[in-house]
């Protein structure tokens, strides 16, 4: 029964709908699981296991009078805290949030409901979802099934935990700084970043947020790269008022092989040095691909520098969080941007001044963005997708010390700002574009090691489709040992 816990989501729906196991008896393993295995991740933080039970029965009993509910028919599954959810409170990690019970669920929510999926329970994440680790004031610290002293990623961590652990069949996530693929590479799953949009957030919020923010989408995580495809078509959509009017169909790749693919490769950049365990499971995985009949190139770039993709990224992306501030905080960060020298380019001098940004000055920064946008389509007009690094390092200790960018990791032997990392975020998310993670193998200490798939806007499903076309034939999920 313990390797159950460890099957594709699309494999548990095919024994409930097989009658192989009912809905209840699969909740009931992965909660026994939960129960047992959690307390050293605190992974599922909140749960509603009788609303759930009464779930798994209603799609039991629709099995039984012949009613299929939908891809996702009786599938135990959890989501990330940030997702309304009713009955449970939408935190953020926010202390003072603590007691927020939203009155409707999030869209992506009501929608993974409608396709058949008992939700039990919400994953932890950091403070304001703002940090590649996974603690708060509210829930706690969680950990690495892959060693309890390691960070699981954030913000999405304890999903990936959870799934990595076999906890929960299927997740949903969030992603501005690579929370979904950050978490997927540290953990050993698959996760998707969709295009901006293709989804709606709405309901994925702080209390009293209704536009979408600028990069932040959500998306799924799954152990296998099939799953992503089920569930973000489950959860591909515009909002209520949007929905009425149009209806968005992600095109289907016309790739059937590898060797149809066209494929850049990025293993490095000066702007964040990458572990050289990590370039080394890329290089082989193009060489696979080479032996596979694939076109690969390990020059071929957009036209524009690192740097300034990552400064326009930095802008935009701390200009987008900047809502976040009181008035107070404000006038202060004000009073800090006054007192920088122009010369200082450190993380924490962007972050200021994309936080105090005046309106004009945003408008020349997304110009740029959308001139980098068109530089990126025209790129992927000679290439299928771009695999890159998610991460410039694997999953590292525990370290909660100061201010995020204040603290460093170890890359190549030196201590490096854990922020430079951020550069593997944007180099996608600022121009919209959908991003998918999958396992590439591991590092000498047995720690997983996933690749980022980058394609052009709205190519989801060509992503997601090299990621299991790799599954197929490369390698896919391998479970933590001791799980």
């Amino acid at each position: 029964m313990s390797d159950l816990a460890f099957l594709s989501a699309s494999e548990l729906v095919a024994k409930i709908k097989t009658k192989e196991i009912s809905a209840l008896e699969l909740l009931e393993h992965f909660w026994a699981r939960k129960q047992r295995l959690d307390p050293a991740l605190n992974s599922i933080i909140f749960d509603q296991i009788e609303k759930a039970r009464e779930k798994a029965k209603e799609a039991d009993q629709a099995l039984a009078k012949g009613t299929d509910l939908g891809p996702l028919h009786g599938l135990p599954m959890t989501v990330k805290e940030s997702y309304n959810w009713i009955g449970s409170p939408t935190t953020w990690g926010v202390p003072s949030l603590k007691d927020n019970y939203p009155a409707t669920n999030a869209i992506a929510v009501d929608r993974l409901e409608a396709a058949g999926a008992v939700i039990f329970g919400k994953t932890n994440v950091p403070l304001l979802l703002s940090d590649w680790q996974s603690f708060n004031d509210i829930y706690g610290t969680t950990s690495s099934p892959w060693g309890e002293g390691l960070i699981p990623g954030g913000s999405s961590g304890g999903s990936a935990a959870a799934l990595a652990a076999g906890l929960t069949g299927l997740e949903a996530g969030s992603d501005i700084g690579a929370s979904i693929r950050n978490p997927a590479h540290y953990c050993g799953v698959y996760g998707h970043k969709p295009t901006w949009e293709a989804v709606s957030p709405r309901g994925q919020a702080l209390p009293g947020v209704l536009p979408s923010t600028d990069i932040s989408v959500i998306g799924p995580l799954a152990r296998s790269a099939y799953d992503l495809e089920t569930a973000l078509q489950v959860m591909v959509g515009g909002d209520a008022i949007d929905s009425q009017a149009w209806k968005l169909e992600l095109p289907n790749p016309k790739q059937k092989k590898l060797s149809d693919f066209k494929v850049a490769v990025k293993m490095d950049s000066f702007v964040s040095e990458v572990d050289q365990e990590i370039q080394e499971k890329i290089f082989d995985l193009a060489q696979f691909l080479i032996k596979q009949s694939v076109q690969v190139d390990f020059d071929a770039r957009p036209a524009f520098s690192d740097e300034e993709i990552h400064d326009v990224y930095i802008a935009l992306l701390r200009s987008a969080t900047s809502r976040r501030q009181t008035d107070e905080d404000y006038l202060a960060n004000v009073a800090q941007v006054t007192n920088l020298a122009p010369e200082d380019q450190s993380y924490q001098a962007k972050l200021l001044r994309a936080y105090v940004m005046s309106h004009r000055d945003w408008l020349g920064v997304n110009q740029r963005r959308h001139e980098l946008r068109m530089i990126w389509n025209s790129f992927f007009q000679d290439y299928d997708v771009m695999l890159c690094p998610a991460a410039a390092s694997c999953a590292h200790p525990h370290d909660q010390a100061g201010e995020r960018h204040e603290r460093t990791i170890l890359v190549n032997g030196k201590q490096v700002p854990t922020t430079d990392q951020l550069f593997w975020a944007g180099y996608s998310g600022v121009t919209l574009m959908p991003s998918t993670v999958a396992p590439a193998g591991q590092n000498a200490q047995g720690l997983p090691i996933g690749v980022q798939i980058i394609g052009a806007q709205y190519q989801d499903l060509k992503t997601i489709r090299f990621a299991q076309l790799l599954e197929q034939i490369y390698g896919g999920f391998v479970s933590p040992p001791g799980y």
